[in-house]
């Protein structure tokens, strides 16, 4: 059960190309069917409100426990892909973008899309952007890496996508092949930690690594993105005694 859980949640909030998967119930991020209530809104949100181990978290980092983690290791690839606008966030998804290992094992690289503010603070403050890199192993478990941004020079490895962001849900082919690790700052030291998806149905089970080192992304570019969706971050969720690591 769990496990079509997260499939379900893949189909409607990751995707594979759908704008929306058929028959996902309606949310929003503000109004009548904000985060608060999406829980109540489909029995299959119910993870929304009943779940224990919900993202997105307040990292605390002086609570993170310190661990000998095994380094993440990209291993991304130049790929073709689309450029989607499901009615929630702007989503790239890849024909073969490659994969990457964590701790739990190696998964392939599905595709990375935005939340603004960040969906995870830290130490209290949210980030301007960023971008989750999600990823499925061969159980159909996922992780997801998260790339925080902080306000400074242009991000050249976003600069075409973001100059042609799609205002309209509807998807398009990317302008040229992606590399996805032209995404990651130098350092990937990173907390981790037992969580959920995002949005609706919020099923739990996803491995989560948040990268520590932001990269840098332009004012412009950021309006860019808030010109079409101005918010679309949940609120973070309580911890209910989950232990934080941090890679040394």
């Amino acid at each position: 059960m769990k496990a079509n859980k997260i499939l379900l949640g893949l189909l409607i909030a990751f995707g594979s190309g759908q704008v929306l998967a058929e028959g996902a119930a309606h949310w929003t991020y503000e109004g009548k069917e904000n985060p608060a209530k999406w829980g109540d809104i489909d029995k299959t949100f119910e993870s929304c409100k009943l779940g224990k181990e919900q993202s997105p978290i307040d990292i605390q980092s002086k609570d993170a426990k310190k661990a000998a983690l095994a380094p993440i290791k990209p291993a991304y690839k130049s790929s073709a892909g689309e450029l989607v606008n499901n009615g929630h966030t702007i989503q790239i998804n890849l024909a073969d973008g490659g994969m990457t290992t964590v701790p739990s094992g190696g998964y392939k690289l599905l595709q990375f899309h935005f939340h603004t503010p960040s969906e995870e603070k830290i130490d209290g403050k949210n980030y301007p952007l960023v971008a989750h890199l999600v990823h499925r192993n061969e159980a159909g478990k996922l992780a997801v890496v998260g790339v925080l941004f902080k306000t400074g020079k242009e991000n050249a490895a976003l600069k075409t996508i973001f100059a042609n962001l799609p205002a309209k849900e509807g998807k398009a082919p990317l302008a040229a092949n992606l590399d996805t690790s032209a995404l990651l700052p130098k350092s990937l030291a990173y907390y981790t930690y037992n969580g959920s998806l995002t949005t609706p149905p919020c099923s739990e089970g996803v491995a989560w690594h948040v990268l520590k080192e932001p990269v840098e992304i332009s004012v412009a570019q950021v309006a860019a993105f808030q010109k079409i969706f101005q918010m679309n971050a949940r609120p973070v969720q309580p911890l209910n005694g989950r232990v934080v690591q941090a890679s040394e």
